[in-house]
């Protein structure tokens, strides 16, 4: 007993927490994006998401492991690929970049509403001097960064990310259905870029940059929370 009792005053619970508050934004915005594709392609003529139970908020339905990992610790990964069958869209190119599109809009909707509900709920818990008040606040705030960092990683144009869908959009058929075939090894390019910090300049410049642009709308919902407290 004692043995285990040193283990436990031995662990640093402040890293655990951090992991936990990582864990859970996350799992949240990875969902999200990932229930958004398949729901669209549903929508377009596609039940193959549905029919193999991905447009569920379970989160182990979506979770890479790898992606997970990568999202947590570096700020940046990816989920296990919503199944979409192109054969059953009526315009498949088009309704393929609509679908890979969704995932990304979904994700800039979550952090822009993760931010007006931190401004709401900043002034009231910080009057109220809530006991969680810092574990909330930051949790929110970690959504709204995550998401936004996730949106912004999968426009990058490399498959398989979303970005590269909508712009092979725009290719002839020959090269479109080309560059798909390939488009398993462009995560090994990724993983590799990722690894040896390469992307982390730009994309953490950029996710700052539009974080800050849309700190705003949690200005708004801090003025809202004001005048009604």
């Amino acid at each position: 007993m004692n043995t285990f009792q040193t283990f436990l005053d031995g662990l640093d619970w402040s890293m655990l927490s951090d992991i936990l508050l990582n864990v859970i934004p996350a799992l949240l915005c990875i969902t999200l994006h990932e229930i958004s594709h398949g729901f669209v392609a549903y929508k377009l003529g596609d039940p193959t998401a549905k029919n193999m139970g991905r447009l569920t908020l379970n989160p182990i339905k979506h979770i890479d492991i790898v992606g997970l990992i990568m999202m947590v610790f570096a700020g940046f990964g990816w989920a296990k690929a919503v199944p979409v069958d192109m054969r059953n869209f009526k315009n498949p190119k088009r309704d393929m970049a609509i679908t890979a599109a969704a995932g990304p809009i979904s994700n800039f909707i979550i952090a822009v509403f993760m931010l007006l509900l931190y401004g709401l709920l900043y002034y009231p818990l910080v009057v109220a001097n809530a006991v969680w008040a810092d574990t909330i606040l930051s949790i929110i705030s970690k959504t709204a960064t995550l998401s936004t960092a996730l949106a912004i990683f999968n426009i990058i144009p490399i498959p398989p990310l979303d970005g590269s869908k909508v712009l092979f959009s725009f290719l002839n058929e020959k090269h479109y259905y080309t560059l798909m075939k390939y488009e398993r090894y462009g995560m090994i390019v990724l993983v590799v870029l990722l690894l040896t910090n390469v992307l982390d300049g730009p994309l953490n410049t950029a996710v700052s940059f539009l974080m800050d642009k849309m700190f705003v709308v949690a200005e708004f919902g801090f003025e809202i929370a004001k005048k009604f407290i």
